[in-house]
């Protein structure tokens, strides 16, 4: 059976996720390596999520890095598991994604993936994203497909969510077409907070916000954004939701404890999450999380507390890990563009048909 590896950097930005897959009726995880984003590389890359100076020299530059940093991991990963490049059939290849636009025509997302075939001696699968928009889609979430393949049901509506910066849900019910969207912040503003008040990258099981209070009256407002109201195809990304965003809101209420910032940002997360799922899906059964808030046990109970009629389980319940599933979402994206699989669902992205995703670099 062909092995696939995926590359998966995501809006975090805390590191790169690797994901040795098997394919065969359903993918099957293998071995993965973790390798944290080195600061300077992290900072750079978050600055070029905004307008600034020079930025197409500074991204050409970024994504060298970032191509150097993942073809050390998969060579590593490689060696760990006694496999050579000439074992793997291709590398499915994310990219660091910069700016994502859909009602304006693009997404971006940089990787250079000529130089990861060329480190590697792996065929590379990459820039997947923006055939769907040029169809019309959002570009975003991929990863629904994925997990409708990974995932039965077992006969009952269930949902995929993943909270990684942003939350997406992936909406699987019996006899209907697979459908997903992102429902607004995940981590991200968490992050941006707890790291401005405290120096810190996260909060580790998201006892900070527990230690707090929800002000509902800010709750309420940061709730009043647009974005929440849409139905999908809907998908988001650090354009709208940033800590700019969360400090015009808190520069038009009363001064508050930061604690009680960071129980109502936790509350945010979890709200937008059920308030879409309770909406698109009614009566769904079993939510399997993935992603790093599947670690945040504040977040995770909350979520039960909202949903006492849904079982809220990490995806490691069904046997797959929850931080590796985008990677794994990945290493699947290659090999169905190789095998000329459609992988969008425009019922999730609302693109005007099925479409083969990626572009191809030879090794």
């Amino acid at each position: 059976m062909p092995r696939y590896l995926g590359v998966m950097s995501g809006t975090s930005l805390d590191g790169l996720d690797i994901a040795l897959i098997q394919q065969d009726s359903r993918p099957t995880l293998l071995a993965h390596h973790y390798l944290p984003m080195p600061g300077a590389l992290r900072a750079e890359l978050l600055a070029l999520c905004a307008p600034g100076p020079d930025e197409l020299a500074r991204a050409a530059i970024a994504e060298q890095r970032w191509v150097e940093l993942a073809a050390t991991g998969i060579l590593e990963l490689l060696r760990q598991e006694n496999l050579s490049p000439g074992d793997i059939r291709a590398i499915g290849s994310h990219g660091q994604t910069v700016r994502h636009e859909p009602a304006r025509g693009f997404t971006v997302q940089i990787g250079n993936p000529a130089l990861l075939a060329e480190l590697t001696g792996i065929e590379v699968v990459a820039d997947f994203r923006r055939r769907d928009v040029a169809a019309g889609g959002q570009g975003a979430p991929l990863v629904p497909a994925f997990h409708e393949a990974l995932f039965d049901n077992r006969g009952e509506s269930c949902a995929v969510l993943n909270v990684g910066g942003f939350s997406n849900l992936s909406l699987i019910d019996p006899g209907q077409a697979v459908r997903g969207f992102d429902c607004g912040p995940g981590n991200v503003l968490l992050d941006a907070w707890i790291g401005k008040i405290r120096g810190e990258s996260f909060d580790r099981d998201g006892a900070w916000a527990a230690s707090g209070t929800t002000n509902e009256a800010l709750l309420r407002h940061l709730l009043g954004d647009p974005y929440f109201a849409g139905q999908g195809p809907k998908s988001t990304g650090r354009e709208l939701f940033n800590l700019p965003w969360l400090e015009g809101h808190l520069a038009a209420a009363p001064e508050m404890e930061p604690a009680d910032i960071q129980r109502t940002l936790l509350e945010l997360t979890a709200r937008s999450i059920v308030d879409s799922l309770q909406q698109a899906q009614s009566g769904t059964a079993e939510l399997l999380v993935c992603g790093g808030g599947a670690h945040n046990g504040a977040l995770m109970r909350r979520l039960q507390e909202l949903l006492p009629g849904c079982q809220v389980a990490s995806t490691a319940t069904r046997g797959v890990p929850p931080d590796w599933v985008e990677a794994m979402a990945f290493a699947w994206l290659a090999h169905c563009c190789l095998e000329r699989i459609p992988a969008n669902r425009p019922s999730v992205s609302g693109a005007k048909g099925p479409r083969i995703l990626g572009a191809i670099y030879p090794a």
